[in-house]
């Protein structure tokens, strides 16, 4: 049986709401929560970007049964990947042993704000193996020194470390990308119900490991409404990873998705109080060999109501998965 996840969407609340939609999920039967990790929203109208990392902590704090993941944490420019070593093995120990580092190459959106320029794919990649590298070789709790194309280290060391470092997964979008988390990766972690990224990662090492999606949707007693919100606030969600990556702000999601119609995006992502329909959209991940599935509610203010009906409705029908 599938693993059944909860997204804590920063675009879309802000810290206190999180905590609380943390603790709600918990109590509604999730088995893991998820945390994006942005500096910016992807649109003005989501109108969040809290900071994920002191976050989490709060929230590995205030729950108890639930494992937690970043839905990823970019470890190569904002953050240098000695501190997100630190980090994930502060809420490492906060949670108990609960918790999964998910990283990924990162987006322009979020990364520019250092004023570096945005690196092409290839150079992405290079820093991004080097970063996990980094990660890895800092969990192990000893003195770490490394001397890379992109990185340098200088006698870095954590010292307070779990007795198990938390695991690492990778998001992936295609061969290089996969290539990469069979080298490093405890999980694989995609946004797209595609069997055959499943398949590389099995002949590059990672047969038998999880694999993580991640699946929106718009739950809404009134199907216009969930359609209205999902346009407003994830039509971003048309423009596919390899364009969404390269743009640098807010503006840039809103002149590339102009033309994203209403229907568009209820063609993409189940919008209303269909439940078949929501978990059709789960389904298609469980089919193509996902272990593990998180859902994104559209809508910050949203997530109360959206909370209560799956405790009753989403989570028991996707159990029969």
């Amino acid at each position: 049986m599938a693993k059944i996840g909860y997204t804590l969407m920063t675009e879309q609340s802000g810290p206190r709401e999180l905590v609380r939609d943390a603790l709600r999920a918990e109590q509604a039967g999730f088995d893991f929560e998820v945390m994006s990790d942005h500096y910016f929203p992807w649109l003005d109208s989501q109108g969040h970007a809290p900071n994920a990392w002191a976050t989490l902590g709060a929230v590995a704090h205030a729950t108890e049964r639930v494992d937690l993941m970043t839905y990823v944490t970019c470890p190569t420019m904002r953050y240098h990947p000695t501190v997100v070593a630190q980090q994930a093995a502060t809420v490492g120990l906060l949670s108990d042993g609960r918790f999964t580092l998910g990283l990924g190459a990162g987006e322009n959106l979020n990364e520019h704000v250092i004023g570096r320029g945005w690196p092409p794919a290839n150079v992405r990649h290079e820093m991004f193996d080097e970063a996990v590298q980094i990660i890895k070789a800092l969990f192990a709790g000893e003195y770490v020194n490394f001397d890379g194309r992109h990185y340098r280290v200088d006698s870095a060391k954590l010292w307070d470390v779990p007795a198990e470092p938390p695991r690492i997964g990778i998001a992936v979008s295609g061969p290089q990308s996969v290539a990469l988390a069979g080298r490093h990766a405890d999980a694989l972690i995609a946004v797209e119900p595609d069997a055959e990224l499943g398949r590389q990662f099995d002949d590059v090492g990672g047969s038998g490991k999880p694999r993580i999606g991640q699946v929106p949707i718009s739950w809404d007693p009134n199907r216009d409404a969930a359609i209205d919100r999902a346009h407003d606030q994830f039509r971003w969600f048309a423009g596919g990873w390899k364009v969404n990556a390269e743009l640098p702000g807010p503006a840039g999601f809103a002149a590339a998705t102009q033309y994203v119609s209403r229907d568009d995006v209820a063609a993409s992502i189940p919008c209303g109080p269909d439940l078949d329909a929501h978990v059709a959209a789960v389904e298609e991940f469980v089919r193509a060999g996902f272990t593990d599935v998180a859902v994104v509610q559209i809508g910050g203010d949203t997530q109360p109501e959206f909370l209560d009906w799956a405790e009753h409705e989403l989570v028991p029908a996707l159990r029969e998965l």
